[in-house]
């Protein structure tokens, strides 16, 4: 059975994880028959916004909170181990954009947190297959070179990862984009989805499409 490693950010759409795109990931990775671990890196996220009022307070820890998403099966992401997996998988929410990079905040100048980069690095250089959805394919722009991939149609967002050399590549909410030379499937999921039927076929093809390739 292929086994995938799924990288959280923490837990709501606007500070970690989103949540919906969590869940059917998870779900259609079960209907795949593709086994999968989640992982965060143990850090303190950047803000925690209270998601009724949209009002700033401090951080949380990273880790603690993807495992509110995993009913606690979250493992630090400093244990992730790219030879005991078949491909490394990222959810999104701006956690992507806040805590495994900085990309909210630096824009263009942006930087992958250390231990994403280096998970990222490994599975490219080791031949495995990655998955990335909504705006965390901005960790894949800036850590695999001349990648070509997805992530919506706000031409803020566009123009922002363009200095990393990636081939962006428009795509629609229920597709999918693979680079088959980089290994790299990507899905615009809540960049461009209005519903749960939309985002479930982006995220269902996109899974579909990596089984087929593990």
């Amino acid at each position: 059975m292929a086994k995938v490693a799924v990288v959280l950010s923490g837990s709501g759409v606007f500070d970690g994880s989103e949540l919906h795109e969590s869940v059917l990931t998870m779900l259609e990775l079960e209907k795949q028959g593709i086994e999968y671990q989640t992982f965060a890196p143990d850090i303190t996220q950047l803000h925690t916004i209270n998601h009724q009022t949209g009002e700033a307070t401090d951080g949380r820890n990273v880790l603690v909170e993807s495992n509110r998403v995993s009913r606690g099966a979250t493992q630090s992401l400093a244990e992730l181990s790219y030879r005991n997996f078949d491909a490394l998988v990222f959810v999104g929410g701006f956690g992507a954009a806040k805590n495994l990079s900085n990309f909210a905040v630096q824009g263009s100048e942006y930087t992958v947190e250390p231990s994403v980069a280096k998970a990222i690095t490994e599975f490219n250089e080791n031949g495995k297959w990655i998955f990335a959805m909504c705006i965390a394919p901005v960790l894949l722009a800036k850590t695999i070179p001349n990648v070509a991939l997805t992530i919506g149609t706000d031409a803020d967002t566009i123009g922002a990862i363009e200095p990393t050399g990636v081939n962006h590549v428009a795509c629609s909410a229920i597709e999918h984009h693979v680079d088959e030379d980089n290994k790299v499937i990507t899905t615009p999921a809540y960049m461009l989805a209005s519903n749960l039927v939309e985002l479930s076929s982006g995220i269902g093809g996109a899974i579909q499409a990596l089984s087929t390739r593990l």
